[in-house]
């Protein structure tokens, strides 16, 4: 079985026509027909049932088509390695990132990568992190950056490492009742109504994750409005539509121009004895098993290193 055989047959199963597979391939239709031949007549299978004018994979087809997907990417990772024995002059890179990080955390470490390998095309996609999270098991990005915590169910064969932190302010605007206090006391915390991200988010996850890790079930809180961006967010609970758990990383300049105030969340308004804390670290992600790219560890050595 050779790689040519493969690319006719991943033709021929794209567009279930041979002339078609010929056209996209710039070869003949007989040559097309000739390696599905040899290519069935060699193990003894077939792989499309004809069908007067119309072909249709076959169970052995539908087999192959998965298993030679796996090869050919396989093949292009590993061309793509060679292409990079030339001093990072050339190559692409694919990183994924949640809103947080790709809007506050990552432009300045993409503009220090460029400026170091200006060659190097770079596309960037940004989407929650459970997409993030899935895109890098299936090999769409070469490399995945969230916050908040990964599920194990999520990160099967993911190398995960925390590369580094963010503090999550409870935040809340100029008419909110808090507005006027330093903090309040934990069980407080379900008195007001929340704006929060979509399930999904690594911000929602942590947020929720350090509620119950204060003794604090998410359940009982108000949600009153749910958005797919910090920066709606922000925009809602500055115009004092109740509180917020956001990264400083996004409202510090609100913070010091006093359109948003940081509650501290205590144990005791008149005796405080402990201050609960949020954190949310910022996660790379790599596929264990994939080619590691020097042009995605070229990027990590920018981000590891600061």
């Amino acid at each position: 079985m050779k790689i040519e055989q493969l690319r006719v047959f991943m033709a021929v199963a794209e567009h279930l026509h041979f002339t078609r597979a010929a056209d996209s391939l710039y070869i003949t239709q007989p040559a097309v027909s000739a390696s599905i031949q040899t290519l069935e007549e060699e193990y003894g299978v077939k792989l499309f049932h004809r069908i007067g004018r119309h072909i249709e994979l076959t169970d052995a087809g539908e087999m192959l088509q998965i298993e030679a997907q796996k090869i050919l990417d396989q093949v292009e990772l590993t061309a793509q390695g060679l292409r990079e024995l030339n001093d990072l002059q050339r190559g692409e890179l694919k990183i994924g990132s949640s809103l947080t990080v790709g809007n506050y955390w990552l432009p300045h470490k993409i503009s220090h990568y460029k400026q170091q390998y200006p060659g190097i095309s770079i596309k960037c996609t940004i989407a929650n992190a459970e997409e993030i999270i899935s895109g890098t098991v299936t090999g769409m990005f070469d490399l995945g950056l969230v916050t908040g915590e990964v599920k194990p169910s999520l990160s099967q064969n993911l190398a995960v490492s925390v590369i580094g932190q963010d503090v999550v302010a409870i935040v809340v605007g100029q008419s909110h009742p808090w507005f006027e206090r330093d903090r309040v006391a934990l069980p407080e915390l379900t008195d007001t109504c929340w704006i929060t991200r979509e399930p999904g988010s690594g911000s929602r996850y942590m947020f929720e994750r350090s509620l119950q890790n204060w003794g604090i079930d998410p359940s009982t809180l108000e949600i009153s409005l749910i958005l797919t961006t910090s920066e709606m967010i922000k925009a809602v609970v500055e115009g004092g539509i109740g509180a917020a758990a956001l990264p400083r990383s996004i409202v510090r300049s609100e913070l010091k121009l006093g359109t948003l105030k940081a509650i501290a969340v205590v144990d005791d308004i008149d005796n405080p004895q402990h201050t609960y804390e949020m954190t949310q670290p910022v996660i790379l992600l790599r596929h264990q098993k994939r080619f590691h790219t020097r042009v995605s560890k070229a990027f990590e050595e920018i981000l590891v290193g600061g």
